[in-house]
C-alpha cells in the first residue's frame, strides 16, 4: 500500500516525540484532497532522514495535530553517495526541472551558481531569496513523491569565483564541460576506491569561458567531458546525476 506521506520540520515535533503538527498547506492536502479524518493513520517525515507512523488526533483549517505511534524506516533508503550538485542558473522553469529530478535521483544538496554565461541574472537579494524558497518547495515535493525522508537543501546562489574559493576543501570536485576534459571513467580511476562524497559542477546552455575552465583547473578541480552529443543544460544535469549515482551510489 502506498504511504500517505506528509512533511513536518523537526521544530514541529514535541520534545518527547509523542506528537507533531502539520502546517496549513499539508493540512489542506490531508483534509481536502485525501479526505482523511481523525483516527486515520499517516506517515510523517522530518526532511532530515526520520519518518514516523502517526494517527490524526485533530484537524483544523490551519493545522493538524498528529499522535506519533512509532518511528519507522523511510520508504526509500538514502544513497550511500553524498552528492552535491552545483548548477549554473537557467532561465524559465529549467532550473525547477533540475531541482525536481536531482532530488528524485538522490542528491544531498543543490547549489545554484552565477557564471559568466548564465542564462539569467538575479535582480537583487530579494529576488534570490524568492527563487530559493521556490526551489526548496520543489525539492520538498520531489522528496515526498520519491519516498525520501531527506529533503536536499537548496542554498543561496553563489558566484562562480567565490564557489571555487569557498568549496576548495570539498573532496572529489569535478566540473563537467563540453570540451577540454577527461572521460568520466578516467576521473573514476583517480578517486579512492571508497569515495562516498562528490561535488559536481555544471554550466549553463552557453557553457564555460576559457577563463572559468582555467580558474577551475588551477583551483584543483577535475574537468570531465561526457563526449558524444551536445546536451541541453537541464538534460546534462539529469544525465550527470544518474551516471554518478550509478557509478558511486545506489542506481543499479
Amino acid at each position: 500500500m502506498t504511504r500517505r506521506r506528509f512533511f513536518a520540520p523537526p521544530s514541529a515535533f514535541a520534545s518527547d516525540f509523542k506528537s507533531t503538527t502539520l502546517k496549513a498547506d499539508e493540512s489542506k492536502h490531508l483534509r481536502d484532497v485525501l479526505r482523511l479524518k481523525v483516527g486515520d493513520e499517516v506517515y510523517v517525515f522530518d526532511g532530515h532522514g526520520r519518518e514516523f507512523t502517526c494517527r490524526i488526533a485533530q484537524t483544523d483549517r490551519d493545522f493538524t495535530e498528529l499522535s506519533i505511534i512509532s518511528e519507522v524506516e523511510p520508504a526509500r533508503a538514502e544513497s550511500p553517495l553524498h552528492l552535491t550538485l552545483a548548477m549554473a542558473l537557467l532561465k524559465g522553469e529549467k532550473f525547477d526541472v533540475v531541482v525536481q529530478k536531482a532530488t528524485e535521483l538522490g542528491v544531498a544538496s543543490i547549489v545554484p551558481v552565477i557564471t559568466k554565461l548564465a542564462d539569467i541574472r538575479l535582480r537583487d537579494e530579494s529576488d534570490a531569496k524568492k527563487r530559493v524558497l521556490r526551489w526548496q518547495r520543489i525539492a520538498l515535493e520531489a522528496a515526498k513523491q520519491s519516498g525520501r525522508a531527506v529533503v536536499p537543501e537548496v542554498v543561496t546562489p553563489e558566484m562562480f569565483a567565490s564557489l571555487l574559493e569557498t568549496r576548495g576543501s570539498e573532496q572529489n570536485r569535478v566540473l563537467f564541460s563540453e570540451r577540454e576534459g577527461q572521460s568520466l571513467m578516467e576521473f573514476k580511476r583517480l578517486l579512492p576506491p571508497n569515495a562516498s562524497s562528490l561535488f559536481a559542477l555544471l554550466g549553463s546552455e552557453g557553457g564555460w569561458t576559457d577563463e572559468e575552465l582555467d580558474d577551475a583547473r588551477s583551483a584543483g578541480w577535475s574537468i570531465v567531458t561526457l563526449g558524444g552529443r551536445t546536451l541541453r543544460a537541464e538534460t546534462a544535469a539529469i544525465a550527470v546525476t544518474t551516471l554518478l549515482q550509478h557509478m558511486f551510489g545506489d542506481l543499479r
